[in-house]
């Protein structure tokens, strides 16, 4: 038995290691004498787990007989006194380097070049390592980059049993940390003190959030941030609207080189938990500020769907409304998506879809899946790595005697996805399947539009909502049979709604912020007059208006509404007679002080005054307001 501490220590931190397969053979690579691979750049998030990935490799390194040096950016003042013994066999570990400014320069300019040549070295930190590494021609044949993310299901439920986390609550411990090896360690720590749940999140979220964003530059910078994790992927342009900035381009610069920030072809997003710690701490801190980047959003978007190359921000929008959409919990793992692509597939690919075919629906539709395959060619969705993960088959629908999907089918251009799934999850809601859909989207609003197009599901129950909100209704003549299973149809006639109102119809569905059509015919005089006081009491809050009756009577959107009652305002500011009801709307509604006695102190008046003046400016203004709409 080992009599000192430092053993001990390492040894349970050896028994709490699990997972990291491929960094790990990164480094049995890299103690290899005939690699070529001499440096190791590993870059992630905060409480990914380099520090313990590093801590693996010291133990690995002191197996091997090889000489260790912990450099740790937490200890180091400075450059100056920085001392590295070039032993041979040395191995170099450098544990959060992006704490000692100028360390990775230093490291590859001064330090490196004078080691021994059999000398084996990883540099971790938050930060993606500098371009230089891999544009230099020399350090490119040397260097290898690992991104380290988060630990898959096998893993993360192996890490939950090793901290003594009971079985039961493990699926949701993993479902909530998305296998982040910090979060998993909160969730353990919570269990052994109370059941983990929903409830006690909040707490795990607060330390993560501390853990994720130790410092900011200032106040503008936090807001970039916050705003970036409101929003599905944010755009330069995107983060000038939602900051009201003319330039935002530092910014962007800034959030792109975050470590708990990544980008993909449409735009920067934060690491999943990272989006739900900032989206949890700035709803309680000041959810005023919150509603205000979902509302300048929303508004940015609708200028977007002007364009008919823009379509795609459609998924944009019901992303901000993911909380109220029915759609939102299709679009959640939205940012997963941004390593997929589609492609053709290979011929070994068909032999692999067909296989998934059989494994999920059995062998008679495997069957016809090869039938229609040798017509119709699929796309397959490919993961980062390049491999198949899920497929889906739009095809020209023609009766076909041999396939039942098609065998009734009505006479005109009807499209079917006649077979799509995850490899693994089948059709399950996943960022395959989410992505498979954006390319369908893509696919109903560009090229040659059929009649119809038609949906099948292995089942209908979980997708006959989020359907419906797309305009795909239940067609139960269309259902079919094959082997003993029923698969459900949802068609959409473009005929009846084209492509373009298609989209609008989506857009304004998932804006949720009016309130349903009222017929106008309902709100007299009277109740137009009460609609209109509760709307200025209202109106200064960012969704005042959202409730507002005069929505529906008046058959306008919550902007447009607002943007009325500023042209009502102005007709009563031009003329002389109406000037001091104005100044009294003006500062109590449109541009409130903070108390009516400030109001009144802004005006120049007694409160007895004011109050007669207040009260006339309102009738003036609902005066107005009713001749202008009827």
């Amino acid at each position: 038995m080992s009599t000192r501490l430092g053993d001990r220590l390492d040894a349970a931190r050896q028994r709490g290691f699990v997972g990291r397969r491929r960094e790990l053979a990164a480094f049995h690579d890299l103690l290899d004498p005939a690699s070529a691979t001499q440096v190791l750049l590993v870059h992630g998030a905060g409480g990914v787990g380099k520090t313990a990935l590093l801590h693996r490799y010291a133990w690995l390194a002191n197996r091997a007989e090889r000489t260790v040096v912990w450099l740790d950016g937490h200890e180091l003042t400075g450059l100056d006194d920085l001392q590295v013994e070039a032993t041979d066999g040395l191995v170099l570990l450098v544990d959060t380097v992006e704490r000692v400014p100028g360390l990775e320069r230093w490291l590859r300019r001064e330090l490196l070049p004078r080691l021994p040549a059999d000398a084996a070295v990883v540099i971790a930190g938050r930060d993606r390592p500098e371009p230089v590494w891999r544009a230099d021609p020399g350090w490119r044949e040397l260097v290898r980059v690992i991104p380290l993310g988060n630990l898959d299901h096998e893993d993360g439920t192996r890490l939950l049993a090793a901290r003594g986390v009971p079985e039961e609550e493990r699926e949701a411990a993993l479902e909530f940390t998305r296998g982040h090896p910090l979060a998993l360690a909160l969730v353990a720590d919570v269990s052994a003190q109370r059941r983990f749940s929903a409830g006690s999140a909040h707490e795990v979220m607060g330390e993560l959030l501390r853990g994720f964003v130790e410092t900011v530059p200032s106040p503008l910078h936090r807001r970039a941030l916050e705003a970036c994790a409101q929003v599905l992927a944010t755009t330069e342009p995107l983060l000038e609207a939602l900051l009201d900035l003319d330039d935002a381009s530092d910014l962007f610069s800034w959030l792109r080189g975050l470590s708990i920030v990544e980008y993909g072809s449409r735009g920067l997003f934060p690491h999943d938990l990272a989006r739900d710690a900032l989206v949890a701490e700035l709803g309680w801190r000041d959810p005023d500020g919150c509603e205000e980047i979902r509302r300048r959003a929303a508004a940015y978007y609708r200028q977007q769907f002007a364009e008919p190359s823009r379509h795609s921000v459609l998924l944009d929008f019901v992303y901000l409304h993911r909380a109220t959409s029915v759609l939102g919990s299709f679009v959640v793992g939205y940012p997963q998506t941004s390593s997929l692509s589609a492609d053709r597939p290979t011929r070994a690919e068909l032999g692999t879809i067909v296989s998934w075919v059989r494994k999920h629906e059995g062998d008679e539709s495997a069957r016809l899946c090869e039938r229609w395959l040798a017509r119709h060619e699929p796309t397959v969705i490919r993961g980062q790595d390049g491999t198949a993960a899920g497929f889906y088959l739009l095809i020209d629908a023609v009766p076909d005697p041999e396939d039942p999907a098609t065998r009734d089918l009505e006479p005109g251009h009807t499209r079917m996805v006649r077979f799509w799934m995850d490899g693994r999850r089948y059709q399950e809601p996943s960022p395959v399947q989410l992505f498979m859909t954006t390319q369908l989207f893509r696919s109903y609003l560009t090229g040659d539009c059929p009649d119809r197009t038609l949906l099948t599901f292995a089942s209908a129950e979980p997708w006959a909502e989020g359907c419906a909100h797309v305009d795909f209704h239940r067609l139960p003549s269309a259902d079919f049979t094959v082997g003993d299973h029923t698969f459900a149809v949802f068609a959409h006639d473009w005929r009846e709604v084209p492509p373009l109102t298609w989209v609008a119809r989506l857009a304004e569905r998932d804006a949720l912020i009016e309130p349903a059509p009222v017929d106008r015919r309902t709100l007299d005089e009277e109740q137009f007059g009460e609609a209109v006081r509760a709307a200025l009491r209202a109106y200064g809050r960012a969704d005042g208006l959202r409730d507002s009756p005069l929505l529906g009577a008046l058959n306008l959107r919550e902007h447009e509404l607002r943007a009325l009652f500023e042209e009502v305002a102005a007709q009563l500011a031009a003329s002389p007679r109406d000037l001091k009801a104005h100044r009294a709307l003006h500062h109590t509604f449109l541009r409130p002080a903070r108390t009516q006695a400030d109001a009144a102190t802004l005006l120049g008046l007694p409160t007895t005054t004011y109050r007669r003046h207040l009260a006339l400016a309102e009738a003036r203004f609902t005066e107005l307001l009713w001749q202008r709409t009827h």
